[in-house]
């Protein structure tokens, strides 16, 4: 005969309940062992670059070069992650960076000095977020198409500015910035900006309500909808942080360039939309993590600098990027079915 085992019961003989862990233990969970993962793989990054150039790869001035070129694309990846998460993409950042560094590196800006350098930077910034995000969440343009066309018109304008031609910068104060003299404990001044975009995104993002309702819009826009949440008005929201995200990492580039030029920002979009697929974002969106997008950026970054220490093609490093990007989506697809 097969045996039946009760289940359980506590003293007034009734079934004693199961313990599930919470919903935000088991997310936790998750997030430990995906930021341990993304932390083990920069560790033996480390560990190779160590390995195959001592010397030069583990000097501290190339160790700080690593971060402080990180902090560019860093910035622009924060932004860019809050928009994967609602759902949407941005294919214009890169083109944005360009024109904002190339608006405000011309010499009617730099008459204005620090302030209107910086000042410019984030206003275009902005303002081409805002175009992207009524084209978007007002015209019902798809968000491919739409940052498309701001990608192709925000490289042309910059071309149009520019001529061609590389504005270099003369404010002093801006350049002081990029100077070892301005390190702070040995920091540099554009590292620090990161630090503090990424701590705050990722308040915004885990501990606000502009946080949560992105992920709702993101997860589901229709039930969103009917949970009262303006979704139009987040979606042009979200665009205008990518902007302003764009903008601020303008500035950066023109500190560490010393210059602004229509080339700037090359790649950029597909740079950040990896560095945030591999630390975890989902690409259907509803699921996003500031601190795995900012380690997916180390990682990237840290490769580059190892292909180009060892004196590696740009190809073989591109074949590289790829194959890590497909490995994490594959991760990704894997999790998903299994939870």
């Amino acid at each position: 005969m097969t045996q039946h085992v009760s289940p359980p019961r506590d003293g007034t003989g009734k079934a004693a309940p199961v313990d599930n862990p919470p919903a935000w233990r088991v997310q936790l969970g998750r997030a430990d062992v995906r930021t341990l993962t993304l932390l083990g793989v920069l560790a033996a990054l480390v560990l190779i670059g160590g390995i195959t150039q001592p010397d030069s790869f583990l000097d501290t001035r190339n160790l700080q070069l690593v971060l402080t070129q990180a902090s560019v694309i860093g910035v622009v990846t924060v932004g860019m992650t809050f928009v994967i998460v609602s759902g949407g993409i941005d294919l214009s950042v890169g083109a944005i960076v360009a024109l904002a560094s190339v608006w405000a590196t011309t010499v009617a800006t730099q008459e204005y000095g620090f302030v209107g350098i910086l000042f410019t930077a984030v206003v275009v910034g902005v303002g081409c977020g805002l175009v992207n995000g009524v084209l978007i969440a007002f015209g019902q343009m798809v968000p491919f198409i739409a940052t498309l066309a701001m990608l192709a018109s925000a490289r042309g304008l910059a071309l149009q500015i520019t001529d061609g031609r590389t504005q270099v910068v003369t404010v002093p104060s801006v350049l002081d910035l990029g100077e070892r003299d301005s390190y702070v404990l040995g920091i540099p001044p554009l590292v620090l900006v990161f630090a503090a975009v990424t701590v705050i995104g990722w308040l915004v993002l885990n501990r606000t309500t502009f946080g949560r309702r992105t992920v709702a819009v993101g997860g589901n826009a229709e039930a969103a909808r009917l949970a009262g949440i303006d979704v139009r008005s987040q979606r042009l929201y979200l665009y205008l942080l990518s902007g302003l995200c764009c903008g601020i990492a303008a500035f950066l580039l023109i500190v560490l360039a010393g210059s602004g030029q229509n080339t700037n920002g090359n790649l950029y979009e597909l740079d950040a939309i990896a560095a945030a697929i591999i630390g975890g974002t989902l690409l259907t969106g509803g699921r996003g993590h500031i601190l795995g997008s900012v380690l997916g950026v180390l990682i990237f970054t840290t490769i580059t600098n190892i292909f180009a220490l060892n004196n590696l093609q740009t190809d073989v490093q591109q074949i590289a990027k790829g194959a890590i990007i497909v490995a994490a989506v594959l991760v990704q697809r894997r999790t998903a079915s299994t939870h």
